[in-house]
């Protein structure tokens, strides 16, 4: 029998839910996670990880507590000695953003993946193994000696985080945030788990409506006179006026608001739209952004200085063409909206928060155990 074989071992199960954003979070971090806790919990413990995914859409009312229990049932029917779960859940305790709660009676911990705000990853990387350490001290797992110290715990290793100590007999710790930079870092954190590129590549039909308009208005002399005249106030507002318009459009068209009912309360609801409007704002901006850039470059090669200058009736500068770019970026992108319509319909509600579609590449252990057997 080798030394490692004599090592008691501990089964640690990761889960994810619901399978999307968590599911990429928890297969980079499972590769990982036995290292880690051989490092920051015990090394004397051989560490054997199991991943998964849950269910989350019917269980968005209980919040934190459905989760844990869940989570509890799936530790005992797969025979896992502790288990965690990575959800991108906007989870709150008493109005403050919930980071983590462990819980030492069920032997489960869930991590709420937006309140980490955007480097998720590190976070989880630091946060995990200490929930891990702590689920087995407090559960006075003997294979894992105290070593007369208490435990650490996310408070102790991320910034702005506070340890709550449950009420009643199961001695659940929580982990909040505070509710000023913990709700800034949670809006950040549910950007980040949506995934505006994803929505910026799945604009592309509308990028496309947006340049065939402003190219089509580069040849109108009166939309140069026009954006001449107004003035950076206004365009400034004919800019904001359209993306406003734009994201209201894809909202409306797509049918991407959260609306509440039994299984999601108007709170959640309420910031399951934010974060859906958030992530579209920034997609859309980073677009708007490119189109200007190509409708610079397309009026300074096809107008040439002279041309402007008698429409203008005035010497051309450099900001004539900036303008010129403006106005018809922000008149384009009122057009583009109206191409929007003819966007994927699975791409576009992937900005929805609320929706989560499977990725591919992502297993569960327990249906694969099941496909063996």
């Amino acid at each position: 029998m080798t030394h490692s074989e004599q090592r008691p071992e501990i089964v640690v199960g990761l889960v994810a839910t619901p399978p999307d954003h968590p599911a990429r979070v928890a297969g980079q971090l499972t590769t990982e996670l036995a290292d880690r806790l051989a490092e920051r919990v015990d090394a004397d413990v051989r560490w054997t990880v199991r991943e998964g995914w849950g269910e989350v859409a019917p269980r968005r009312d209980g919040g934190a507590e459905a989760l844990l229990d869940d989570l509890a049932r799936r530790r005992t029917d797969d025979g896992w000695d502790v288990a965690v779960c990575l959800t991108d859940l906007p989870l709150h305790s008493d109005r403050q953003p919930l980071v983590a709660q462990a819980s030492a009676q069920r032997r489960v911990a869930v991590v709420s993946l937006p309140a980490l705000g955007l480097r998720q990853l590190t976070a989880v990387r630091t946060a995990v193994p200490e929930l891990v350490g702590r689920l087995l001290a407090d559960g006075s797992d003997r294979r894992v000696p105290r070593a007369g110290r208490e435990p650490a715990g996310p408070a102790d290793r991320i910034a702005a985080v506070h340890r709550v100590v449950g009420d009643g007999d199961g001695g659940d710790l929580r982990y909040v945030a505070s509710r000023l930079t913990g709700r800034v870092r949670l809006l950040t954190g549910m950007v980040r788990a949506n995934r505006p590129g994803r929505a910026l590549l799945g604009l592309s039909k509308l990028l496309v409506g947006a340049f065939g308009t402003a190219a089509i208005a580069l040849t109108t002399s009166t939309i140069w006179q026009m954006g001449d005249a107004l003035g950076g106030l206004r365009l400034t507002v004919v800019m904001l006026l359209g993306l406003t318009a734009l994201v209201a459009w894809l909202i409306v068209a797509h049918d991407l608001w959260e609306k509440p009912d039994r299984e999601t309360p108007a709170e959640l609801a309420r910031i399951f739209n934010l974060g859906t409007v958030l992530t579209l704002a920034l997609a859309t901006t980073v677009s708007y952004v490119v189109l200007f850039i190509g409708t610079v470059l397309a009026a300074a090669l096809l107008i040439d200085t002279s041309v402007l200058e008698q429409t203008l009736q005035r010497p051309a500068r450099v900001v004539d063409y900036l303008t010129l770019a403006w106005i018809i970026s922000s008149l384009a992108t009122v057009g583009g909206a109206i191409g929007s319509g003819l966007e994927d319909e699975e791409t576009v509600r992937a900005a929805a928060y609320g929706y989560h579609p499977e990725p591919g590449g992502w297993h569960d252990d327990k249906d694969r155990s099941d496909r063996h057997d």
